[in-house]
């Protein structure tokens, strides 16, 4: 049976401190933001309102929250520190939830919400707002008259969007429930009004897997519709090698303005992937494969690939290099696959089982040469390793695709999305 995540009510956050892995305080938690969605299901909770010590109220993604503990929240220790801005499709939970006036759907009585509880899904790091603590009766939230209880987000009436919407809020909420891949189609068939407004309202992460997806054209008319702070924030969140692409359709002028806006670390690894040319294993392979050290254990590589964000490619191996372990890498000793960890005990060392028969790709191998690699020994991903032995990155077999379909094959109409795009 599977545990059961706990239930937090809002009003218990508020002014909690947040601190990173370290135990150093980034700030405190001012509000929490939420997204409506259609179909009566419940808002998502997309981050935290955070105030940091030059009092700058910065957002805070549900993603970077490892933790909401008794009295305090942690957080991954990335934090961006742009200043919050409240998109159209975002509700404050404090802000707007709290005194509201709803409805009860089974007596049709209104109340009063003076509380709001978040639950994190299992096995998920999405959360969603569950429960609302109301009171019957008239009068605010600081008035002690009435009857208060507990009830279901689906007995209260009053927050949820309509299906047949069709205004960006709406689209958006719809898009919640598709692949990146379905909602790249869905906005590409879009005009290019809805299709800013849109991308203007995804969230930095949501968008920069959808840009991922899109064509070329396409990602360089949404990233330049954007604010400049901003466009830099959805491509640090985008896969360096994604970025790259993206960031050499641009003229040079604004590519070395997003790079110069963007966090050092991974301006560096965008930088170090334009300087290949877009044909070769270099240009191709992505700067954040699994990689371990020789002393890493089985287990700690099924940790490492049990990740949620890892694509299904990065997850079918680990690398092992000695140290640095961020690319470029010590030497390259080898690649431990999947099924390989699968069948060693989880105390087993991945050095023992290391396969180093594989001669790793040169950065400068042309994309025929990779796609004949990955079909003769039947891979989906294969090492990127420089001169002097240093792992660079990982070819995966979607980028090599990606560079093998025609430029129009992403028309392809994989499912029905001309249901939620007819309003374009």
């Amino acid at each position: 049976m599977a545990a059961v995540t706990p239930r937090v009510f809002v009003s218990h956050l508020t002014g909690v401190p947040v601190f990173d892995p370290n135990g150093d305080q980034v700030g405190r938690v001012r509000d929490l933001v939420a997204m409506l969605r259609v179909g009566g299901r419940p808002p998502r909770l997309l981050g935290m309102v955070v105030e940091v010590v030059s009092r700058r109220r910065i957002f805070l993604p549900m993603t970077r929250v490892t933790g909401v503990e008794s009295g305090q929240v942690i957080t991954t220790g990335v934090v961006n520190m742009r200043r919050f801005e409240q998109r159209p499709t975002e509700r404050l939970v404090l802000g707007e939830f709290l005194d509201r006036r709803v409805r009860l759907k089974e007596t049709d009585e209104e109340v009063t919400v003076l509380d709001v509880a978040i639950q994190q899904l299992p096995a998920r790091r999405d959360w969603e707002i569950d429960k609302f603590f109301v009171r019957k009766g008239r009068g605010g939230a600081l008035r002690r008259k009435g009857e208060t209880l507990t009830v279901e987000w689906s007995a209260i009436s009053g927050f949820s969007l309509e299906e047949q919407g069709q205004g960006a809020e709406n689209l958006v909420a719809t898009f919640e429930r598709l692949r990146p891949t379905d909602v790249a189609n869905a906005m590409h068939h879009l005009t290019p009004k809805r299709r800013a407004e849109v991308a203007a309202a995804l969230d930095d992460d949501r968008l920069a897997d959808v840009l991922e997806e899109l064509p070329g054209d396409d990602q360089v008319e949404i990233i330049g519709e954007l604010e400049e702070d901003r466009a830099a924030d959805v491509l640090e969140a985008m896969d360096p090698d994604d970025a790259a692409d993206l960031l050499a359709e641009l003229p040079e002028a604004d590519k070395e303005r997003l790079l110069a806006l963007m966090r050092p670390d991974d301006a560096a690894d965008v930088r170090r992937l334009l300087s290949y040319e877009e044909r070769t294993a270099g240009g191709l392979m992505t700067t954040e494969p699994i990689i371990l050290r020789p002393d890493a254990t089985v287990a700690d590589a099924l940790a490492r690939v049990r990740q949620q964000d890892l694509s299904p490619a990065l997850a079918a191996q680990v690398y092992v290099c000695r140290s640095p372990d961020e690319t470029p890498t010590g030497k390259y000793l080898g690649t431990v696959h999947f099924q390989r960890l699968l069948r060693d005990p989880p105390f087993t060392l991945v050095s023992s089982i290391v396969d180093s028969d594989l001669v790793p790709l040169p950065p400068d191998t042309e994309l025929p040469a990779v796609t004949s690699y990955l079909a003769a020994y039947n891979l989906v991903s294969a090492p990127v390793v420089d001169e002097s032995g240093s792992l660079l990155g990982a070819v995966t077999v979607d980028d090599v695709l990606d560079h093998l379909l025609p430029d129009d094959w992403r028309e392809t109409d994989f499912q029905g999305e001309e249901e939620i795009t007819g309003a374009g």
